[in-house]
C-alpha cells in the first residue's frame, strides 16, 4: 500500500498525461503531448471543481434530506466523495488507484459499509477510468455515482468557441429533462436539440441550468471543433447523461451519471428513487468512463 498523500499524482504516455488530487480522487488536469490542456483549470471565481466523483447521491436531495425507512439523512448536493481524501493503492507511470472507505464520518450521513476505488489508467491517447463501488456491509447498499469532467470550451487547437459541439454516437429522438429552482428534477419533458447526431454548442441552452438525457441510447459522444483534434468520451454503463455550463464559461461537463437529482415532491424512501442502483452485501459495481484525444481528421 502506498502511504497517504495530497500531492497531485501524474501519470501519463507519450500522448497524454493527467494529475489527480487524492482530494476526491480527482482528475485535475489532462493534457496532450504539447502540454496543451484539455481539462478545465478549476478558477474557484466560476467554478472550483475540475472532475469531481459524484457519490453517494447525484444532484440535489428534496429538503436536504433523504429517507431510509424511519429515519432521515441529510446530504449535501452530489454527496461526500469529491470532498473527500481518498488513500493512494498505487501508481506507476501509466497508472494510479484510490480508494475511500466508510469511516465514522460518512456513517452518519450514510450508514452502509462501501468501499470506492477509483482506478485511472492511460494507455497511447486514452485515460480509462473504472470506479469500483464496493458493498462491504451486511445489508443492501443503495447508492448512485456520477462522473463530471469539465472539458476546456473551446479546446486549445486554435478554433472558436462557437464552431465547438458534441456528437452522439447514436440517433437520440427522445425528449430532455431540466430541474426547477431548487435543482430538483422536473416531470417536464422538453424537446431535444440534437439534430442529427450533433449538438451544436451555445451558452443559452445552459441558462436554465443542466441538459439531463435521461433515455439516452449512445455509448459515447464526442466533442470538438470540425477541424482540429476532439475529445471521445466513453460511458458504456450509465444510464443517464448531463451536459452543464455556466453561460459565458470557457469549459464544458460532459457527464455520466448513475442516478439523478430526486424529482420535484419526491419524499419516497432511498431505495425508491428514480436512478439508485442497490448492491447486495459483498456485491460490487464498476463504472467505467473512458476520454480519448481524437487526431484531426
Amino acid at each position: 500500500m502506498v502511504s497517504e498523500t495530497r500531492q497531485w499524482i501524474r501519470i501519463g504516455s507519450a500522448e497524454l498525461s493527467a494529475e489527480i488530487d487524492p482530494l476526491g480522487a480527482q482528475l485535475s488536469t489532462l493534457k496532450d503531448q504539447a502540454g496543451r490542456d484539455l481539462l478545465w483549470s478549476g478558477d474557484a471565481a466560476i467554478w472550483a471543481g475540475r472532475a469531481p466523483l459524484l457519490f453517494p447521491i447525484i444532484g440535489t436531495l428534496a429538503g436536504g434530506v433523504y429517507r431510509l425507512g424511519a429515519q432521515q439523512y441529510p446530504l449535501s448536493r452530489h454527496g461526500f466523495a469529491r470532498g473527500s481524501r481518498f488513500e493512494l493503492l498505487d501508481t506507476g507511470p501509466s497508472h494510479a488507484a484510490f480508494r475511500l472507505q466508510a469511516d465514522e464520518r460518512t456513517l452518519e450521513v450514510y450508514p452502509f459499509q462501501f468501499d470506492l476505488e477509483v482506478h485511472f489508467q492511460i494507455a497511447a491517447a486514452t485515460l480509462e477510468i473504472t470506479s469500483w463501488v464496493h458493498n462491504r456491509g451486511d445489508r443492501a447498499m443503495p447508492a448512485s455515482f456520477g462522473y463530471h469532467p469539465g472539458f476546456a470550451w473551446p479546446l486549445p487547437y486554435g478554433q472558436a468557441r462557437a464552431e465547438h459541439y458534441i456528437e452522439f454516437a447514436q440517433d437520440e429522438p427522445a425528449p430532455i429533462r431540466r430541474l426547477d429552482a431548487q435543482g430538483l428534477l422536473t416531470a417536464v419533458e422538453h424537446p431535444t436539440p440534437i439534430v442529427q447526431r450533433r449538438l451544436t454548442l451555445a451558452d443559452a441552452l445552459f441558462e436554465e441550468d443542466v441538459l439531463i438525457f435521461d433515455a439516452i441510447k449512445s455509448r459515447s459522444v464526442s466533442y470538438g471543433a470540425v477541424r482540429g483534434p476532439r475529445l471521445e468520451i466513453a460511458f458504456p454503463d450509465a444510464p443517464y447523461l448531463g451536459l452543464w455550463t455556466k453561460p459565458g464559461a470557457p469549459f464544458i461537463c460532459i457527464e455520466p451519471w448513475h442516478g439523478v437529482a430526486d424529482p420535484a415532491g419526491f419524499s419516497g424512501d432511498f431505495r425508491t428513487k428514480p436512478g439508485v442502483f442497490q448492491l447486495a452485501p459483498d456485491e460490487s459495481l464498476p463504472i467505467r468512463m473512458n476520454v480519448s484525444l481524437l487526431a484531426a481528421q
